[in-house]
């Protein structure tokens, strides 16, 4: 991973990706998804004079890699941003048959495009799936895209946010009820390991314990499992086999660059 000891001086910032750079789960007070990127924007807006800093968030739901490259990363060349955060492939690395190697390709290419642009690029990582019914059977195609992703961080000078070593995440209250996308809290642990992937301090510890809850029973895992699975995972597996996105006829929420 790139040394970042020195904190860069930024000003602005564009957040590219899908649903979980969006923000889902985690609903802000005037009903829009926050989410990390929107956390980590109010960290770093945090470190300049009030109305100085300024932030655009061009990710959508449901979103391929393909399509961030089509539709966000030429929206970066225009804006020109100190930062940008890429967390992009995930859709792709869950479908069936998917290639980890040739997502990896596409996804370099978009860093070498955004590097044109921008500051500083920070990558995301892909979570750890060895906890989630079904996803965990994807592990270790999620963990060879993974290498990929550190391995192009190294050879381009990106930071990165590895959400895989997270240990946080393995714990449910960092997830919402569909298991699929981040709590309020949880993300707000990613956004603090981003910005300590940034090399700007923060206070809190993005892996800190949680609260002590009781653990279910095996029965009451299983249980919940069926409950999920009807009520996300088959919804969700169904979408895909009919060619259907969560983000159809979604626009971004925070299109332009403006203060924060």
């Amino acid at each position: 991973m790139a040394d970042h000891q020195e904190t860069p001086d930024l000003r602005s910032y564009v957040a590219l990706g899908d649903s979980f750079t969006e923000g889902l789960d985690d609903p802000g007070p005037d009903g829009v998804y926050a989410g990390w990127a929107d956390r980590l924007a109010g960290l770093l807006a945090e470190r300049r004079p009030p109305g100085e800093f300024r932030y655009a968030n061009l990710a959508v739901r449901g979103r391929l890699l393909d399509q961030i490259v089509a539709e966000q990363v030429p929206r970066v060349r225009l804006i020109g941003p100190d930062l940008v955060t890429l967390a992009a492939g995930g859709n792709d690395i869950l479908r069936p048959g998917s290639d980890p190697d040739a997502v990896a390709e596409r996804f370099e290419a978009a860093v070498h495009d955004l590097l044109e642009s921008a500051g500083t690029v920070l990558i995301c990582t892909g979570f750890d799936t060895r906890d989630t019914p079904v996803l965990k059977h994807l592990r270790g195609r999620i963990a060879t895209y993974n290498g990929h992703l550190r391995a192009i961080a190294d050879r381009n000078g990106c930071a990165v946010a590895d959400l895989w070593s997270l240990r946080a995440m393995h714990d449910r209250l960092a997830w919402s009820e569909d298991r699929l996308h981040l709590s309020p809290e949880g993300h707000q642990r990613v956004a603090l390991l981003a910005a300590r992937a940034l090399g700007v301090p923060v206070e809190q510890d993005p892996d800190a314990p949680w609260p002590h809850r009781r653990v279910p029973s095996p029965a009451e895992q299983r249980r919940e499992n069926l409950q999920w699975a009807r009520g996300y995972l088959l919804p969700w597996v169904g979408r895909r086999l009919r060619g259907e996105s969560s983000g159809d006829h979604v626009e971004a929420k925070r299109p332009e660059l403006l203060p924060l």
